[in-house]
């Protein structure tokens, strides 16, 4: 099987007959209506398969209501609040050669134009305009804008991300 990919946690269950409430990891709710299937559980490598047999996002994908086979009763769907929900990274579609999966991003190191390593980036925040990677270095986090001015370059194969300091940085 590929590698799972985080797309969100249950929150909360929904009703007696066992909904969930989802927040959602996704930028677009594309992913989320193609769903037929999705892993759900604490770790990834324990996560148990399950079938979605209707889904409803709510706005513009800030979150979801889940409805699965299997889970059909408030008590089921109590046990798995605060669960992860997987998908596998192959169900995932391609993006163009100049954005990437938040999932490709974390992880990489962080170096200047010149060489200095910063860090690696290990978590991204959505700001509305743009997101922002958050770099954990030896002695401090960087808070680095993912604009075109700052991210110069980003290498996947060999794991780094140029950037360009800007003043504030």
């Amino acid at each position: 099987m590929d590698e799972l990919i985080e797309i969100g946690r249950i929150v909360k269950s929904i009703g007696l007959k066992g909904r969930l409430k989802a927040v959602s990891y996704c930028e677009s709710a594309w992913t989320l209506e193609t769903l037929t299937e999705v892993f759900i559980g604490q770790q990834k490598d324990h996560a148990t398969l399950y079938t979605v047999h209707n889904i409803a996002i709510k706005g513009k994908g800030g979150s979801f209501l889940l409805e699965l086979d299997g889970v059909e009763s408030i008590e089921t769907s109590n046990a798995m609040k605060g669960c992860y929900l997987y998908i596998p990274s192959d169900s995932l579609a391609s993006l163009p050669d100049d954005e990437y999966y938040w999932h490709e991003i974390i992880g990489l190191d962080v170096v200047t134009e010149d060489g200095q390593n910063l860090g690696e980036v290990t978590s991204i925040v959505p700001t509305g305009s743009n997101d922002v990677y958050i770099c954990s270095g030896k002695e401090e986090e960087i808070l680095i804008p993912a604009i075109s001015e700052v991210i110069r370059e980003i290498d996947l194969e060999k794991g780094v991300i140029v950037v360009t300091l800007i003043e504030g940085l």
